[in-house]
């Protein structure tokens, strides 16, 4: 699991996914360690067991990566999906380039706006987004709205349903990391329209995909 692009390495074992960037990256994460606007060169996504059920799940993260001798900043994600079922999709156009890692598990699948709150699970969709582009802050959020909808359209095709029989949007507990190597010219936008935002949306429905039929 890796790409071809100098100065970012991304290792898996079974008990983690790990990027490092030689340079720091600039990210826009909703992850619960390292979330927001930041500037990082690792991100972390643990396997935890499905019964998983830490009361503090910041500190498991930090513990954990302390030990591998990794301290904040870094971006720190939870996952119940066996990483061997991650999949990885790296694309390039017109100098840009977009990887998207994601690990999918759709155990608590939900349809947002129709299915009721109820207790987070381990189990969920992360999207890790690396990117070879300059974006600005707006634009990096508007990656994260190209990622989901995408996410979304292809769970649609999937037919992947809540427990009560509605067409997902996605699980309860989604994540989207967008992290930025800053390369290029500034890109002030990244919908479907643009190269980059046609980069994140190939990338995320191609490696989702292939993460959904995982064996």
């Amino acid at each position: 699991m890796n790409i071809p692009i100098k100065g970012i390495s991304i290792s898996r074992t079974d008990s983690a996914i790990h990027v490092e960037s030689a340079a720091p990256l600039v990210t826009l994460s909703s992850a619960i360690v390292g979330g927001g606007y930041g500037r990082t060169r690792h991100i972390l996504n643990f396997h935890v067991d499905k019964d998983f059920n830490s009361n503090n799940p910041r500190a498991w993260l930090r513990s954990n990566a302390r030990e591998r001798n990794i301290d904040e900043p870094f971006i720190g994600l939870l996952t119940a999906v066996k990483l061997r079922k991650a999949r990885i999709v790296f694309l390039e156009r017109d100098g840009l380039w977009a990887a998207s890692i994601i690990t999918a598990g759709t155990g608590n699948a939900t349809a947002a706006g129709i299915s009721l709150p109820f207790p987070q699970q381990p189990g969920t969709i992360n999207i890790i987004l690396l990117l070879g582009a300059r974006l600005t802050r707006p634009a990096m959020l508007n990656a994260v709205i190209t990622a989901t909808e995408v996410k979304t359209a292809t769970l649609r095709e999937k037919n992947i349903l809540t427990p009560e029989g509605n067409t997902a949007t996605g699980t309860s507990t989604d994540t989207v990391t967008v992290a930025c190597a800053r390369q290029g010219i500034s890109q002030p936008y990244a919908g479907p329209a643009t190269t980059i935002g046609w980069l994140i949306a190939r990338a995320v429905r191609q490696s989702l995909e292939k993460a959904l039929s995982a064996p």
